[in-house]
């Protein structure tokens, strides 16, 4: 196993640019799930996620799951039910793998494209607002390769290809 400071830095590095890349996360910080300090939170996350991993040397991806399933719920009272959980455990398995492998340039690597999508993504464009219905309107991007964050609300409908409007419920 690579033991080194400097490539576990560079692991730790891996583990942020997949927790800080995923919709999910970035959602509840920008939200407030977890409260005034949700961004700490995150970051805290980002240490523990990559102590759990080398406390425990063979870990599968279903214990990586129930891991962060624990702690989003836990720390941002959210449960994660839109399918990017598998996803994200699987590259942080693959990141570790890398790590374990000393194939550092191929994890710099991953690290650097998922830095790269995370400042591509446009999260919400402000448009017009119809005041006497009440209703708001944003426009928003969608990346087909990025999961949507289910909830209570109707059903998003294509405008155009490529945006999405989102209506606030009356």
């Amino acid at each position: 196993m690579a033991a080194s400071n400097p490539s576990r830095e560079l692991f730790t590095a891996g583990v942020r640019a997949v927790l800080h890349s995923w919709p999910v996360l970035q959602i509840a910080v920008d939200n407030g799930f977890g409260g005034v300090y949700g961004q700490q939170k995150a970051d805290w996350m980002v240490d523990v996620v990559q102590q759990y991993f080398h406390d425990n040397a063979d870990l599968q991806q279903c214990e990586v799951e129930d891991f962060i399933a624990e702690l989003m719920d836990q720390e941002f009272d959210t449960v994660v039910d839109d399918g990017s959980l598998p996803q994200v455990c699987d590259s942080l398995v693959q990141a570790f793998s890398q790590w374990q492998q000393g194939a550092l340039e191929q994890l710099q690597q991953t690290i650097n494209t998922l830095t790269q999508k995370k400042s591509q993504r446009v999260t919400a464009l402000p448009t017009h607002s119809d005041e006497d219905s009440g209703d708001e309107t944003q426009v928003m991007e969608c990346e087909s390769s990025v999961p949507s964050v289910s909830s209570r609300d109707p059903p998003p409908h294509d405008e155009e290809a490529g945006w999405t409007v989102v209506r606030k419920k009356k």
